[in-house]
């Protein structure tokens, strides 16, 4: 994912936080809250939430097919042209596979046997994002009195940011690839046997967060061993990796593609993560129908979304609002909502054009707020 994925990169701690316009947050906070908006989301809806395991594993390991093969087909193209558009493929596929990370944190995993295991043997592992960066965090940023405080590890108040830590924020993501190799080929190993190093792993570079003041709880019970297993696998494969790379067994021309297909998929998350709210929060608890208000929807007619916000991240206000829905029914939930409001009221204010309306409102109301 917030992961690929509803979050971002390791962390955008380097992204600088000016002091908070005074004027906004508290008009966020003051948002009224809207039970009919509630109630009758919930009412609606209430036969859409059990999640379908063949749509399922059909879209993902489809992604992971033609996103591990398109790689493969620019790594041995001998046409610069083709190399590009294989590579062009392979980061939306590759992205696709890396959002149900997002998924992973919300169903539950007797409702989809053996699909955890999956998605992180075919994607989290490989690509050094595996689940446990997302689980135990991204729950956080559903917990009402949590979200858009110091305590949500996804949340950075943007809007009341300096305008050039928006381009910023989009910059760092391209160097996760780099940054991920070497949190698990040199941090992991080291910090097994220095245990002031571990915990410095473990707050700071265990999670996929934007908040640069968030620490992470070191994991228990299940989540733990969960946690062990896939570090010890990833951090075997960035070994591996390197030292394949170093003596030639793998070219420097094709570990760079791989590298460059990575962080085009980390930066497209980070382009989508950037308009999924509209953060403009200050800190201070929110209502839902605010939380909802200041999350986004980008829904039909608009067509990119769907290759740049996938797997139901276009629909991110309606999810904030019913975070049980499965992203493959949330297309039907929006539609049903869409039938019993009029123009005008809370539903349809979380609704937006494009990406490039968002990103456009986003720069503007930072520029006029600094």
């Amino acid at each position: 994912m917030q992961v690929f994925m509803s979050s971002t990169t390791i962390s955008s701690k380097n992204v600088p936080i000016a002091e908070p316009d005074s004027r906004r947050g508290s008009a966020a906070v003051a948002v009224p809250e809207d039970n009919e908006l509630i109630r009758t989301a919930a009412k609606v809806t209430r036969d859409l939430n059990a999640p379908k395991p063949a749509i399922y594993w059909a879209d993902f390991l489809a992604s992971v097919a033609i996103g591990y093969g398109s790689l493969i087909g620019a790594i041995i193209s001998p046409s610069v042209v083709l190399a590009v558009v294989f590579g062009l493929i392979a980061i939306l596929a590759l992205y696709r596979a890396g959002s149900f990370i997002h998924e992973l944190t919300h169903v539950r995993r007797n409702a989809l046997p053996g699909f955890h295991f999956a998605w992180n043997a075919l994607f989290g592992v490989p690509m050094m994002i595996p689940s446990f960066m997302y689980e135990g965090i991204h729950s956080i940023h559903h917990r009402t009195k949590k979200y858009g405080t110091v305590e949500d590890p996804e949340y950075l108040p943007l809007a009341l940011m300096k305008p050039w830590s928006v381009p910023l924020f989009v910059i760092v993501a391209a160097l996760a690839p780099v940054a991920l190799l070497f949190r698990y080929a040199v941090l992991s190993p080291l910090s097994a046997i220095i245990p002031p190093l571990r915990k410095l792993v473990v707050e700071r570079y265990s999670g996929l967060i934007i908040n640069p003041e968030f620490r992470r709880k070191a994991p228990e019970g299940d989540l733990r061993r969960r946690w062990l297993a896939c570090e010890i696998g990833a951090s075997l494969w960035a070994i591996a990796l390197l030292t394949m790379v170093a003596t030639d067994v793998i070219p420097m021309r094709a570990f760079l593609i791989f590298l460059g297909v990575m962080s085009g998929s980390v930066v497209l998350n980070q382009i989508r993560t950037l308009v999924a709210h509209l953060w403009e929060n200050d800190g201070h608890e929110m209502s839902v129908t605010a939380q909802y208000l200041d999350s986004v929807n980008v829904p039909p007619p608009s067509t990119l979304p769907a290759l740049w916000a996938p797997v139901g991240l276009r629909y991110h206000a309606l999810h904030h609002l019913l975070p049980g829905v499965p992203y493959h029914s949330l297309g039907e939930a929006h539609r049903r909502l869409a039938a019993e409001f009029p123009a005008g009221s809370s539903f349809y204010r979380a609704n937006h054009d494009s990406l490039w309306t968002l990103t456009k409102g986003l720069v503007r109301g930072s520029a006029g707020r600094n």
